[in-house]
């Protein structure tokens, strides 16, 4: 059991700082059971910004690489690394470093596709190694308290969700407007994050139908103005429909291209009341609670023991109480809530969605995107990746 678990952070951009900030939250906190030595990007400048801004706080400089091979080489004393890459090379990045007998955590979702997916598992598996998929959208109080709400009862068996962001996006959001790169748009960028709530609060999903579309084949540098268009080719529309294993009904919609009057609406029904996820519960009966309120009950459900395990140190950012689960379970301590099968099956349902579509609407059964046995989406995508 390592004392301090040493880390390389692999791809120093955009995510990558959230991530530098929940390693600091942690070392605020008086968590300080591991130091990052090393950081990698193949952009040389990002690696070296990277490594100066984790001294700040953990007092050593990490050392920088252009390359993972050349890291994985010198560093023999590394532990585990934290991926933080464009999709595209989560699955070149993660098999070397399970080969290399190290811990892994990555950003979602977990591959380009699932069959990049595949190979991760397998080579995790073989390696024997713990490997977790940063979806931490659940491990916010508020759906902490959600979760136990509807096992407790709250508002009896559920029956639907409702998840439905509509409004407009104009502005370029560099690789992920880029489907050979992100592998499809908000769908699987986004809600990868969205799949895992509904199997958090819900459970499985069955079955998928779904249609999208691009309404917008350009971004803009000046969207104000719509000067400066840059040609996209992920999509900026989808609507779904899902079925859930336990007979629970949802409607997922997902719209970047519609100007005007935006809105958002997320939530959970059940036999007897609701449990909107930006405002809390209210019941048939009259009975109404505040998503704090909720918070609050749940907290003294579980006790201050059960707080700390899972807000360590009064820590509730939800990438810095991941990073530290993959800490402790790098240690051997606790295993990783999210793993690689479960971050596959989040990833599997965004999938089906784009599965759907690409069969003009028919419905498709999760399980037999998640086999491999319907993959006509992915297909290109995968030889792109020679796979």
């Amino acid at each position: 059991m390592a004392e301090k678990v040493t880390l390389a952070i692999v791809g120093c951009g955009g995510i990558a700082g959230a991530h530098r900030e929940g390693l600091r939250k942690l070392w605020e906190a008086g968590i300080r059971d591991f130091e990052v030595i090393a950081t990698v990007d193949i952009d040389r400048l990002r690696a070296e910004k990277m490594a100066d801004d984790l001294a700040q706080f953990q007092g050593k400089r990490p050392t920088p690489y252009q390359q993972l091979e050349e890291m994985l080489r010198a560093e023999k004393n590394l532990d585990a690394v934290d991926i933080c890459s464009v999709h595209r090379n989560h699955h070149s990045l993660a098999i070397p470093c399970f080969q290399a007998g190290k811990h892994v955590t990555i950003e979602k979702p977990l591959a380009l596709t699932l069959k990049a997916g595949r190979r991760m598992l397998a080579a995790a598996a073989q390696a024997g190694t713990v490997f977790q998929v940063a979806e931490n959208y659940r491990r916010a109080p508020e759906h902490r308290a959600i979760h136990w709400a509807v096992r407790q009862g709250d508002i009896g068996e559920i029956r639907m969700i409702f998840w439905l962001d509509v409004g407009e996006r104009l502005w370029y959001w560099t690789w992920r407007e880029h489907r050979m790169d992100a592998g499809g748009g908000w769908v699987l960028d986004g809600g990868v994050h969205f799949a895992d709530l509904f199997r958090y609060h819900i459970g499985e999903v069955d079955t998928v139908a779904a249609r999208s579309h691009a309404f917008h084949p350009y971004r803009y540098g000046k969207p104000e103005t719509l000067e400066d268009p840059i040609p996209v080719d992920v999509e900026d529309t989808v609507m779904a429909t899902l079925t859930f294993e336990s007979g629970a009904m949802g409607q997922w919609t997902s719209v970047s291209a519609a100007p005007g009057k935006g809105f958002n609406q997320r939530i959970l029904y059940g036999e007897h009341g609701s449990i909107d996820f930006g405002s809390g519960l209210k019941t048939r009966s009259g009975r109404e609670e505040s998503l704090q309120e909720m918070v609050a009950r749940f907290r003294k459900a579980i006790g201050e023991d059960g707080w700390e395990q899972m807000f360590p140190h009064g820590v509730t950012d939800t990438i810095a109480t991941e990073l530290w689960e993959f800490i402790q379970a790098v240690q051997g301590k606790m295993p990783v809530e999210i793993d690689g099968v479960e971050g596959y099956k989040d990833e599997a349902i965004c999938m089906a969605v784009y599965e759907s579509s690409w069969l003009n609407g028919s419905t498709v059964v999760v399980a037999d995107v998640e086999s491999g046995a319907i993959a006509n989406y992915q297909r290109d995508l995968d030889e792109a990746l020679g796979l």
